[in-house]
């Protein structure tokens, strides 16, 4: 590999356990397992440690979901999160070597309000399960959706939600809704936004495609876990959760699509830049 290529994990679960991060770091490690050498990952833990990951070593980022309120209330993890966004945005409209992002959750719901391109408003009550999520005319053509079907199934966790989208200030920052909660006709993307393809290099989604359907299984038959999550959602979307998790077609083909798809498409295209550059400089020195 003509150069190193570094993953930078951001953790924003703010110091609580979550099995996100332990699926992306799974997930990463696969990954490099497969690829080989050159690539390497580091954790960064955003909200309780105020960490980040010094801007020019790093050229792929997945930033985590988690708990809490995604407005903006003027803490210093927060103003470092959104200057790292636009310095993405902005190094990507100026240079070859492109940096990539994958937003979850928690993340997803932060760019959506930093770039204005939607409400983000709280849910009446929490939503938890295995979801089925709609792509978009534009999901359709998405490449890391390709593999999915229409409907495609993820895990679901949010007390706080992205409505309303800015379509006209979409079209003008080239960002596209990928899926919606759900589909009725023309009122469709008054729905709950599920995923947006912010661009080229940078994509978002509200669900959790990193999570493992052995580790949700083990969550839900946990007893103390239970009671709490039947307390929160009722008995019959518990049990409805419990059986769409352990289908094999669900949330594990989604797991396996997304976060790895885009982790291959962002080492290709950086492995085929570093060897495009490489080639100009030897053919300047002939």
């Amino acid at each position: 590999m003509p150069n190193s290529i570094k993953i930078a994990l951001l953790d924003m679960n703010d110091g609580q356990p979550n099995l996100g991060i332990k699926n992306l770091l799974e997930l990463t490690q696969e990954f490099i397992d497969r690829y080989g050498n050159g690539i390497s990952y580091q954790l960064f833990d955003v909200r309780s440690k105020c960490q980040f990951p010094k801007f020019e070593d790093f050229d792929v980022y997945i930033s985590s979901g988690g708990p809490g309120n995604p407005h903006f209330v003027g803490l210093e993890w927060e103003e470092k999160f959104v200057k790292l966004l636009d310095q993405i945005k902005n190094h990507n409209k100026e240079n070859n070597r492109k940096k990539y992002l994958f937003l979850i959750c928690h993340s997803f719901q932060m760019a959506v309000i930093h770039w204005d391109i939607a409400k983000v408003l709280e849910r009446e009550s929490y939503s938890f399960g295995v979801m089925p999520i709609y792509k978009t005319d534009a999901g359709m053509d998405e490449p890391l959706f390709q593999n999915l079907d229409q409907p495609f199934y993820a895990v679901d966790s949010r007390e706080f939600q992205c409505f309303y989208p800015n379509l006209q200030k979409m079209k003008k920052l080239n960002m596209n809704v990928l899926a919606i909660e759900n589909s009725r006709d023309h009122q469709s993307l008054s729905r709950a936004l599920m995923a947006i393809r912010f661009s080229d290099e940078i994509i978002g989604t509200q669900f959790h495609p990193e999570a493992n359907p052995e580790d949700v299984m083990c969550n839900l038959i946990d007893e103390k876990y239970k009671a709490v999550l039947i307390q929160r959602i009722g008995l019959e979307n518990y049990l409805n959760t419990l059986e769409l998790a352990d289908d094999e077609d669900k949330i594990k083909r989604t797991q396996v699509e997304i976060i790895p798809g885009f982790l291959k498409n962002a080492i290709e295209n950086l492995m085929f830049n570093s060897r495009v550059n490489h080639d100009i400089r030897i053919q300047k020195n002939i």
